[in-house]
């Protein structure tokens, strides 16, 4: 990197030295430094985590009433109502799958994130996130719509980021291959999913089990 383009890159992480004009212009312009960009980016993914935290919390609640309901309903003898409150468990129970696989994947996001913040390395720890994020996106944008817009609007001012800084260091963001570290990632983070549900939610009693039902979204990928 020819020292030109590293004081024009050092200018685009840290914000250009303001004068008091630039400070007005800047109320009246997108432009934003990086380190700015990839703190908001990091905030938005944290507020988040909290939401599916609350949201699985709800869902926990509710299949604890369910199970209650299947439970009562055998000790009646009342195999219709019990197998009703059973396939309304495994509806809860696929959506708390994908609940928890986007937050644990988004978690390892926002380490990430910060830790590009700390170290600077951008070009690329930055490209495995904006994947991960666009994969994470479409896998759960059906069971988690609101969760799935907000994904977008981070993976597009991530992208956008990614593209800026490959053309001030002369490296394309579009060169930057990253699918193969996004796929571990959300791999990893459905196996710790899967390990929270067998933690959260207890099986139900014999002879009731919960019916097979398709793949969450977020097991099928694209």
């Amino acid at each position: 990197m020819g020292l030109p383009e590293l004081r024009d890159f050092k200018r685009e992480w840290s914000g250009k030295e303001k004068t008091v004009g630039d400070v007005f212009k800047k109320l009246f312009s997108r432009e934003r430094p990086i380190r700015y960009r990839l703190a908001s980016a990091r905030y938005r993914i944290n507020s988040m985590v909290r939401k599916l935290e609350v949201y699985g919390e709800k869902l926990r609640s509710r299949d604890q009433d369910l199970f209650n309901k299947v439970v009562d309903a055998l000790m009646a003898k009342d195999q219709i109502r019990a197998t009703m409150f059973a396939n309304e468990v495994a509806e809860i129970r696929k959506i708390a799958k994908a609940v928890f696989l986007t937050q644990v994947a988004l978690e390892q996001i926002s380490l990430r994130l910060e830790s590009i913040q700390e170290l600077g390395d951008i070009a690329i720890n930055l490209a495995p996130v904006v994947e991960l994020i666009k994969d994470l996106r479409v896998a759960i944008k059906d069971v988690l719509p609101e969760i799935g817009i907000e994904l977008g609007e981070v993976h597009d001012i991530l992208n956008e980021t990614m593209i800026e800084i490959g053309e001030v260091v002369g490296v394309p963001g579009s060169g930057i291959a990253a699918s193969a570290e996004a796929k571990k990632i959300l791999e990893e983070a459905r196996v710790v999913a899967e390990q929270r549900m067998k933690e959260m939610f207890p099986t139900l009693p014999s002879p009731i089990t919960i019916p097979q039902t398709q793949s969450a979204p977020a097991e099928q990928g694209h």
